[in-house]
Formats: structure tokens, sequence, C-alpha cells
């Protein structure tokens, strides 16, 4: 059985059992547990599943951001805290889109002399209130709406992105881990973020529990580039956990 046949069947397992163990595919495909391994890491490398103790799980689509925005609300407020109680001075921030990050918003919203860049229209609007009051500046991204989220994205916001140079990039990814650095689902978010990592003196990642040790479909930023993770306690006791604390630069749990 070719090489593309056998990843069709194991995506088709996976969509059907969530996850599926190494025997369980040797004895469905007829082959060796070695050509499970090497299929395991080629599916894994095009973020259709993620490698686990003797098996895979598949990874599913990231949810809309109206249902993200009700999962792990308590560990992304505290999150979003812990990040904005470590920004006391004046700076230039990138921000992406994201539930995590539209809570960020609201908290820096409340501090004062920052110059934001973001993409994300509900950030912008957490900040219209208080912008003026606080002497912030907004910048709003231009470019095409996103169809998943209150959003811009495409060739002319990365443009903008480039024309400038932040001080952080507040970042919230789909997934972390060790191996692969921080995802995304979607290609136009992925590259948002890529963007802002790279005109960034810094990059800082926001990510509960929930994204530690797991991959998405597309990396943006390897852990070697990540300045500060912040999460909550119960990320380590995630699997992933330690090799993860063990590449980055400086985690904080809250």
């Amino acid at each position: 059985m070719w090489s593309e046949a056998r990843h069709q069947r194991i995506q088709l397992m996976l969509q059907r059992y969530e996850r599926v163990s190494t025997p369980q595919v040797m004895t469905a495909l007829g082959v060796s547990r070695e050509t499970v391994r090497r299929d395991f890491l080629e599916l894994e490398a095009m973020g259709v599943l993620k490698r686990v103790h003797g098996g895979a799980v598949h990874i599913g689509d990231e949810p809309p951001i109206d249902k993200r925005s009700t999962l792990h609300v308590s560990a992304k407020q505290a999150i979003a805290k812990a990040a904005a109680q470590r920004i006391d001075r004046p700076l230039t921030l990138f921000m992406d889109a994201g539930s995590t990050t539209t809570l960020l918003a609201r908290e820096l919203s409340l501090l004062s002399e920052l110059t934001i860049i973001t993409n994300s229209l509900d950030a912008a609007h957490s900040f219209r209130q208080q912008a003026a009051a606080h002497s912030n500046k907004i910048i709003i991204l231009g470019g095409e709406l996103s169809n998943h989220l209150a959003a811009t994205a495409g060739s002319s916001t990365i443009a903008q992105i480039q024309r400038f140079h932040a001080d952080i990039a507040l970042l919230s990814p789909v997934g972390i881990d060790a191996r692969y650095g921080a995802s995304s689902f979607h290609h136009d978010e992925a590259t948002i973020a890529r963007a802002m990592s790279e005109c960034a003196h810094q990059t800082w990642i926001l990510a509960d529990h929930s994204k530690i040790g797991t991959r998405s479909r597309e990396t943006y930023c390897p852990v070697q580039e990540i300045s500060l993770l912040i999460s909550n306690t119960s990320a380590n006791r995630r699997e992933g956990f330690k090799e993860l604390a063990d590449c980055i630069g400086e985690m904080v749990l809250v």
C-alpha cells in the first residue's frame, strides 16, 4: 500500500475513533510497527494528528470564536491579568485576534501610554472607551475581513505589520509544544502572528492549559524565539509540559 493510501486510511480511522493505537493501525493496514511510526511522524508534521504514548489522536478543526470565548474563561482571564501586570512602562505592542487577547485588551485598556497595533476588531473595541482617558494609541490594521473571526487578514495586513517595529508581540496560539512551537489552525491567523513575531523585539505567548503540548496545522513561532509563555497552573499536568518548559526562555503559571 502506497504511503498516500495509508495516510488516507489513518485519517479516516482518526475521524471515526478520535484516537488510534499503533497495533490497531498495524492490523488495519497490514504493515509493520516501523511503517506506522513513520506514517505518524509524517502526518504529525502535516498537522493532522498528534502522537501520544502507544498511538495517535486526531487534531480537529479549531472551534469558532464564539465557542472559544466560552472555554476556559477563568484561566484566560488570569493569564490576561498576569500579562498586563508585566507591562510597566510605555510600550508599542502587537496583538493578534483571539479570545485570550480580547480579554487581554480589556486589561491593557486600563494602563497608560501604550501603542497597540492589532488586527482584532474586538480588541480595538475594548480599548475604545478608555483609550483617550489613558493616553493610549490604538492602530487598527487594515485588510480583508476574516471569514471566521472579527479581524483583518491578507497580504495588505501583513504589509502594514512590516512597517512597524514593536517592543512585544502578544499572541495566543491554538497549540504550543516543544518541537513545533506556537501554531494556529487557519493559515491567515498564522501568517499574521508570524509577521508580528518577526517584527517585535520579544514574543509573548498566552496559552491556557488546553493548548500546552499540542500542535495545530501551521507553525508560526519556534520555541527558541519565545521570550515568555504565560499559562495557568493546570498546564503542568499536560503531556509535553516539561519538554516545553525546558525550551522556553521564561514561563509563568497563574
